[in-house]
């Protein structure tokens, strides 16, 4: 194990290490952030003073020095923007995107798991076909039309939910969560499905693919020869070993909702991590956007890490080297 914790560990170090060459380079030629933060009027002598504070007047290697030398002591620049800390603002907006992800990974699998043990265990059913039918619909729908439809019949037309912000919040270990209250929940609701949806349709058809591959196997006709209930084969056999490509899937999901969230957030007005993405972009805010990459980069490889764990806990059969 911890041959294999190191073997990782130097891996996602790789990893980061790669990234953030790529965003280094990226931030480096896409236009000059002296401008972000001298007077629109500021002389020739101003900017170049500038450009010095920053150590742009050095070479590519000498700023990437500084860069990363900055990256691991935790120093990730002031925003242009809000002249605040980038990390401090990334930190900031991170509950508030992590809350509607759960939330959404929640709803996601508590759907697609037992519609896709049924569609897989019943395949020729007019139910599995209708089932099969909508996962298909939701993975054709773009996230942000979807979205406006909700709004447009929830929000607009039935009043049901609102139409954006987080709603009120509670303070706990120091950070704002929303769904300590119920207003909070009644605001995640819409963003949380229109987030699900996609997710839930890619994970049910995976678990209807893992239970019929799955249901061919000797064990299985054992189970059912040796008196096992219907819901005792599907779930307590079937299900446990159908559920490998079904985790990857999900790592991999937790993962991209985290990160690309940026739809969402700016249909909702959700203050998340992506709305403050496009924001930044938009403003040409370089530190912030450093910090988001780097972040997205970290969940990134930490749950590729974590999935691999519960592999093994899946399936004793599963080791690690």
């Amino acid at each position: 194990m911890f041959g294999y914790l190191l073997k990782r560990l130097i891996q996602m170090s790789l990893v980061l290490w790669v990234v953030s060459v790529i965003v280094f380079l990226m931030m480096s030629f896409t236009g000059d952030p002296v401008f972000m933060v001298v007077p629109i009027d500021a002389t020739d002598a101003e900017i170049a003073q500038a450009r010095r504070i920053l150590g742009l007047d050095q070479s590519l290697l000498v700023q990437y020095w500084r860069f990363i030398t900055s990256l691991l002591q935790g120093d990730f620049g002031n925003s242009y923007v809000f002249r605040q800390p980038a990390m401090t603002l990334i930190l900031e907006r991170l509950p508030a995107t992590v809350e509607m992800v759960l939330v959404a990974m929640a709803l996601a699998l508590a759907v697609a798991i037992p519609l896709g043990v049924y569609a897989g265990a019943n395949p020729d059913s007019r139910i599995s076909r209708t089932i099969m039918a909508g996962s298909l619909l939701g993975i054709s729908l773009p996230g942000f039309w979807v979205g406006m439809v909700l709004i447009f019949l929830f929000a607009v037309h039935w009043g049901i939910f609102p139409s954006s912000g987080r709603g009120d919040t509670a303070e706990i270990f120091g950070l704002r969560i929303s769904l300590l209250t119920a207003d909070g929940w009644h605001h995640i609701i819409l963003p949380a499905v229109t987030l699900s949806l996609a997710t839930m349709a890619i994970l049910l058809r995976m678990t209807r693919a893992g239970m019929m591959e799955v249901g061919r196997q000797d064990f299985m006709k054992f189970a059912r020869a040796k008196g096992a209930t219907r819901r005792d084969v599907l779930y307590k056999h079937g299900l446990k070993n159908a559920l490998i490509p079904v985790i990857t899937i999900f790592g991999l999901q937790l993962g991209d909702l985290i990160a690309f969230a940026t739809i969402t957030e700016t249909i909702f007005s959700w203050p998340g991590m992506g709305k403050l993405l496009i924001d930044s972009i938009y403003r040409a805010d370089r530190p912030v956007i450093v910090v988001y990459l780097m972040l997205v980069a970290l969940i990134f490889v930490v749950i590729n890490f974590l999935v691999d764990i519960v592999y093994t806990l899946i399936d004793p059969r599963i080791t690690l080297k």
